[in-house]
């Protein structure tokens, strides 16, 4: 079982790793020291535009997520039904989900926080939950993210819309 300590240690890996790896492709990444509820880290170009990057970090199988997050859940005598999409505050949200391996084989799966919405449209069904019909927990895979490994082209994309007067 995850520890507290254990759970900061691989977030703040994780937000460094994205740092550093943003640096690499010629972006300046700033990481907080506290929690901001959003994002975690504001990364820019050399023309100074900035977006807001949130970083997910795992050391174990998958990423864990509430599922009211991203759809709209009710539960009727125990039985969830999917009633549609939460409608987001920053939909074009760069996510970057970091895999935590050994030195240097760490994974990156870059994308929007749309897109992870749209999986969970697409693959989360509701219905009678085994041991707790209120859970909302669900969760994402990396096989589930493939699609979107090393994509860093999202990040480009991102501050480009910025400059042009378009959503991060």
């Amino acid at each position: 079982m995850a520890t507290g300590r254990s759970t900061q240690l691989t977030r703040q890996i994780g937000e460094h790793l994205v740092a550093a790896e943003l640096g690499r492709r010629g972006l300046i990444a700033a990481p907080f020291a506290g929690n901001v509820p959003l994002f975690d880290l504001l990364a820019a170009n050399e023309k100074g535009r900035a977006i807001p990057i949130q970083v997910k970090a795992i050391n174990g199988p998958s990423w864990q997520f509430n599922i009211g997050q991203f759809l709209r859940v009710e539960v009727v005598d125990g039985v969830q039904h999917v009633r549609g999409k939460v409608n987001f505050p920053m939909p074009d949200l760069v996510c970057i989900f970091v895999l935590l391996r050994q030195t240097g084989n760490d994974e990156f799966y870059v994308l929007r926080m749309r897109d992870l919405q749209e999986h969970f449209a697409k693959t989360y069904r509701g219905g009678r939950r085994p041991k707790n019909p209120d859970s909302m927990h669900c969760a994402v895979w990396p096989h589930d993210l493939q699609q979107h490994k090393n994509k860093w082209e999202v990040v480009s994309e991102a501050l480009e819309a910025v400059g042009n007067g378009g959503a991060a």
